[in-house]
């Protein structure tokens, strides 16, 4: 019997869930469309035409639903990835901008599709740290004056220089 993942991310597309799947199964290793579910006589979309796609990004399982325009991506919800290198972050951050998708603050962006992401370094839990206020402070200082959040420059601040 096939694993079943408990917890599935559910996401709420006007009409483009499977571009959106597609898109973004391309960016992340061990990531797939799993199936697709169309509508039938019964609707509520055009007979025949994507109602769900089932993917799996990192290994971790999504559905994107074509529901309609009434309920838009907020800001309210993100994704999170965690990057290990610069170089990564980079990468994520220009596919992800592309084609209509917006910078925002703080290593936060929307995405073309409208969904909200967060790509940030894998070691930023650790440079905020609480244990050291003022190390965590600077750092989270550094994080709010960036957009795309920029590796060295947020160790740097860590040690004060």
């Amino acid at each position: 019997m096939a694993h079943i993942q408990k917890i599935v991310t559910f996401l709420w597309f006007n009409k483009n869930a499977e571009e959106a799947a597609r898109f973004y199964t391309s960016l992340f290793k061990d990531s797939q469309v799993l199936a697709i579910t169309r509508y039938g006589e019964g609707g509520p979309g055009a007979k025949g035409s994507v109602m769900t796609c089932d993917f799996q990004l990192a290994g971790q399982k999504f559905t994107a639903l074509n529901g309609g325009p009434q309920f838009p991506f907020t800001e309210a919800i993100s994704l999170s990835v965690n990057c290990d290198t610069q170089a990564e972050i980079d990468d994520l951050w220009n596919k992800l901008t592309a084609d209509g998708g917006k910078p925002v603050a703080c290593g936060w962006l929307k995405d073309r599709f409208g969904l909200f992401w967060q790509i940030v370094p894998s070691v930023l839990p650790e440079l905020l740290n609480a244990s050291d206020p003022e190390r965590s402070n600077r750092v989270m200082q550094a994080v709010q004056n960036m957009v795309k959040l920029d590796l060295a420059a947020l160790k740097q601040a860590a040690e004060g220089r």
